[in-house]
């Protein structure tokens, strides 16, 4: 996602994922670091750098070697957010949408809730109605209770409070209040309204980020092996391997395009794979730990509990019967009798009742046997980036002198501070002359 602002008429970019990068590498940077960090491409980390570096006060620090550093002054976010009003305005919408979002979640279970009550009275007031009739018509005669019209105040009644229902706003029925053992756990579980939402949709794409994990391991995977490596140890992250390709190594194109890499020929024949912006460092860093292929989360049907989702399925199948009864019951007393103002509104929105009572069920079936068919084709694409990661466990000879040819041609540059010839934060001529004024002992 790309951020735009406008400013003394010139329209500027600002590539979060390289803001975030910047971040966490502690705000002194090279391209070959953010490159790695965020998995973006060279010639798009270094637009970005610098677009960044020109709107927030950074400075460009320059090593002996022609290697370029970014400094970044820790509260440049703050910067960008004073300096243009579209940020502000983009940060105030965000959290806006959030609750908009939380609304729009929350309102099916709303409505699931309001159409159970709304056919439950239209119901009951059918029922009295003709109950009235029958009074008229036949004294003491039999009606829908089931006992005589003339039933004296006994307990076979049933009482409904609709304040009741908010217990539904907590997470998992207010159990919570009834077991605080359980309340750090219950923190992260959904309410039963949420869980509504959830169980009809689901709770989103488990794998949204599947193309920036995919490029920020295969860039820290280069950083970790010195900028160079062979076509096996990228292939279990990647998704664009196949029989035809295989030998060839074409599947590394889109790599070598991303982060400036440059194939290298073995005395035997064999290709690796060398990417010199990524052997380039501002700061001595860590090898990072990664997964041994690229694993893509299976999607779940719903991340509600157990106990919510029983309850959606029995309160979606009292929706259903009762939307089937009261058209029944309207087909029958409808003409005849006069049912009040409430259950001809229910009549004129039925058909919209009986939509939802169907898809709040037909709904989360067919999306159940959907996911069945999605996740086996998942797990196919996890086999077969865990299989061509077992071919370096271990490797073959051929592949093990392979990787031996690669490591000779890793290297790992960091610029310190003594290498650094030129920074635009200090006056060109104090530099110059502290560059040609000897240093105590020389």
């Amino acid at each position: 996602m790309i951020v735009t602002s406008e400013g003394s008429g010139m329209s500027v970019a600002f590539n979060p994922q390289i803001m975030t990068a910047v971040e966490q590498l502690d705000y002194v940077v090279t391209v070959g670091d953010v490159a790695s960090q965020a998995g973006l491409e060279i010639n798009q980390t270094q637009q970005g750098l610098l677009t960044l570096a020109s709107e927030v006060e950074g400075h460009l620090q320059v090593a002996e070697s022609g290697e370029i550093v970014f400094a970044f002054p820790k509260q440049f976010r703050n910067i960008l957010r004073n300096k243009y009003w579209r940020l502000r305005f983009q940060s105030w919408l965000q959290s806006i949408w959030q609750v908009l979002f939380y609304l729009i979640r929350i309102s099916f279970g709303i409505i699931l809730i309001l159409s159970i009550l709304l056919m439950l009275v239209a119901i009951i007031a059918i029922v009295i109605a003709v109950n009235s009739k029958s009074d008229n018509d036949n004294d003491g005669g039999f009606n829908f209770s089931g006992g005589s019209n003339r039933s004296g105040g006994g307990g076979g009644g049933i009482f409904f409070w609709p304040g009741d229902i908010f217990w539904l706003l907590s997470p998992d029925g207010g159990r919570q209040k009834r077991d605080k053992k359980k309340s750090d756990k219950n923190k992260n579980e959904l309410n039963f309204l949420e869980a509504i939402f959830s169980f009809l949709f689901g709770d989103g794409d488990p794998n949204e980020d599947l193309e920036e994990r995919r490029w920020q391991t295969l860039g820290s995977l280069i950083r970790n092996n010195g900028g160079a490596i062979a076509a096996e140890q990228a292939a279990p992250y990647l998704d664009n391997v196949t029989k035809f390709n295989r030998e060839n190594e074409d599947y590394m194109i889109p790599v070598l395009a991303r982060f400036n890499g440059y194939p290298q020929v073995s005395s035997n024949g064999e290709l690796i794979y060398t990417f010199p912006d990524l052997q380039v460092s501002a700061q001595e860093r860590q090898s990072t730990t990664l997964a041994s292929y690229l694993r893509e989360k299976p999607w779940k049907f719903s991340q509600a509990s157990a106990g919510q989702k029983i309850a959606a399925i029995a309160l979606g199948g009292v929706n259903l019967v009762l939307a089937l009864s009261l058209g029944v019951m309207l087909k029958t007393y409808g003409a005849e009798l006069d049912l009040g103002e409430l259950v001809y509104f229910v009549q004129s929105i039925y058909g919209l009742l009986v939509a939802y009572a169907v898809g709040f069920l037909a709904i989360p079936l067919v999306r159940y046997f959907w996911l069945q068919q999605r996740n086996q084709k998942l797990e196919h694409r996890n086999g077969d980036r865990q299989q061509r990661a077992k071919l370096l466990q271990p490797p073959s000879p051929p592949l093990k002198a392979k990787l031996e040819f690669a490591q000779d041609w890793a290297t790992s540059t960091v610029i310190t501070q003594a290498d650094i010839t030129y920074r635009t934060d200090q006056d060109s001529l104090e530099q110059e002359f502290k560059r040609f004024t000897p240093t105590q002992g020389d």
